[in-house]
């Protein structure tokens, strides 16, 4: 079990559980009944995203990084693949029981997506801007096709992040460029910004907003400051780490922001279980 937590990168997936708040907030659709299933839709989809990923670079890992569960032959290439097909069945079976059709027209493209970049644009140019893509979907997911405009910024904030995560992950084995550190660095800073900058209903919202991006900045610009300080392989797998971190707060922020500061407040929590659970089982 601890091989498949490993593959799945299982405690990375608490960070998802605030996307589809945040897209539920701003379309003004609590998720109540069934719809409390579309965050296990998207901790499926997550999941599966992970074991794909690393299916689809068994043979790197291998060189790179043999640790990981299929070079070190505790999870089999077949099994990593099966495991990937089964979690995105799941995933899209929750979104159809939570919102029907509504939620199937944002979870299959969301699905397709998360394949899309973990076999074929990973390794591209377009790479950062499929995983992005991928976040800003997991967001839509909350809101369903039909209130998706409404879920727009918020998918947009959390798609910016991811982003930048992203393009700084890529120099986790050999180091990032200090140009590339400086753009992320200053990228963290007009996305930490924005939460505050967009409509809130009350000035108590607009205070969780601001709580929420401090939070934010602290987590992740503290991490990527190091970074552009030494831009080593060392600190570029810290700050990555710190960004995954670094979702629950900037989700906390957007929630409360679009209204929900009580769920924004229980989100909030889910930040030191992450990193409890990281200790023992790495995000990235």
């Amino acid at each position: 079990m601890r091989a498949y937590a490993e593959l799945v990168r299982a405690p990375a997936a608490l960070t998802v559980l605030g996307d589809t708040l945040v897209g539920a907030a701003a379309a003004g659709v609590p998720l109540r009944g069934r719809r409390l299933l579309l965050p296990l839709s998207s901790v499926a989809l997550y999941w599966s995203g992970m074991a794909l990923n690393d299916w689809a670079d068994r043979a790197l890992d291998a060189v790179e990084r043999p640790e990981r569960p299929i070079p070190s032959g505790r999870v089999s290439p077949r099994a990593a693949l099966g495991t990937a097909v089964a979690l995105s069945a799941a995933g899209l079976g929750l979104a159809a029981v939570a919102g029907g059709r509504d939620a199937l027209a944002v979870a299959v493209p969301l699905t397709a997506a998360v394949w899309s970049y973990d076999t074929v644009l990973k390794d591209t140019k377009a790479g950062p801007l499929a995983m992005a893509a991928c976040r800003a979907l997991d967001v839509l997911l909350g809101s369903g096709r039909g209130r998706a405009a409404a879920a727009l910024p918020g998918a947009a904030v959390m798609a910016a992040h991811t982003l930048g995560v992203t393009v700084l992950a890529h120099g986790e084995v050999r180091g990032a460029s200090p140009a590339v550190a400086r753009a992320v660095l200053g990228a963290t800073a007009v996305t930490a910004a924005t939460p505050v900058a967009l409509p809130t209903r009350t000035r108590r919202h607009r205070t969780g907003a601001l709580a929420g991006a401090v939070a934010y900045a602290t987590t992740v610009g503290r991490a990527q400051l190091r970074v552009v300080r030494d831009p080593g392989a060392g600190t570029v797998r810290s700050a990555t780490k710190a960004g995954v971190h670094g979702m629950v707060p900037l989700q906390c922020a957007l929630v409360a922001g679009a209204g929900s500061t009580a769920v924004a407040a229980g989100l909030a929590l889910v930040l030191p279980l992450v990193r409890a659970l990281s200790r023992k089982v790495t995000p990235a």
